[in-house]
């Protein structure tokens, strides 16, 4: 699969934004999966990435074991775990353009109420049911094409909480599912010994990358790492959704 250049390239790409992506930088590794979809399945891309964010997932996990927040992952959790039984059932049917203009559509809708809606008068705990809503649309969006950062994000960003426990709690939260995405990847036929062999000889890259995105995110300072979370988080909303409907259009 390496053999070929355009497809080494975008692998390589790939790898990088998952890699600043684990180190803390949440959202730039949305762009991973549908980045390899346009030369395979997506699928398959999401299969050969799996293996690669599993080993940066116990990079980031360690690094950020102090700094998580438990009452975010005891409510994101549950949804989280019923979003990827309905995303294994649906694999079949729903289009990936769909979801993608979903998610991509949610995420603009998100950031530019953050931008010019009105300014909340007091920081306030969300309600618990609104957790388990989101971390259901993040295990689904997860699944189907990677893209489960938006609904987290929705979520918590709004908590406006220390620029490392938000990190750490994302860290945690996506370690988690990627872990029990492994059944529904294997049961829809997604692993191959040309994707794990791919998968390993990326690998190298990929623990450089998230290494990197460790020492980025904590020489930012926290202000200016939010404004980079949601700058990033609208500029990767905008692609999903356009290229969503460029395929739908088609």
């Amino acid at each position: 699969m390496l053999a070929d250049p355009v497809f080494l390239a975008a692998c390589i790409f790939s790898v990088i934004l998952l890699g600043l992506a684990k180190g803390g930088f949440a959202g730039l590794g949305m762009a991973a999966t549908p980045l390899l979809a346009l030369i395979v399945p997506p699928l398959q891309a999401a299969a050969l990435l799996l293996p690669i964010l599993l080993v940066q997932d116990v990079i980031s996990v360690w690094a950020y074991r102090r700094d998580w927040d438990a009452w975010n992952l005891k409510v994101l959790m549950p949804g989280a775990l019923i979003g990827i039984g309905v995303a294994w059932v649906l694999a079949a049917y729903l289009s990936d353009a769909w979801v993608r203009l979903i998610v991509g559509l949610i995420g603009l809708a998100f950031v530019l109420n953050a931008w010019f809606g009105p300014r909340p008068t007091e920081d306030r705990q969300p309600s618990a049911a609104k957790g388990v809503l989101w971390g259901s649309l993040s295990g689904v969006t997860s699944v189907l094409v990677q893209a489960g950062s938006p609904p987290f994000q929705i979520f918590v960003l709004p908590q406006k909480l220390p620029k490392l426990v938000f990190v750490g709690t994302n860290a945690v939260f996506f370690a988690a599912i990627n872990v029990v995405k492994l059944a529904p990847y294997y049961s829809l036929g997604g692993f191959s010994s040309r994707t794990l062999e791919a998968s390993l000889l990326l690998l190298p890259l990929a623990v450089a990358a998230n290494f990197l995105g460790l020492w980025l995110v904590r020489i930012t300072p926290q202000e200016v790492f939010y404004r980079i979370s949601y700058f990033l988080m609208f500029c990767i909303s905008l692609a999903l959704t356009a290229e969503a409907l460029r395929t739908l259009l088609r």
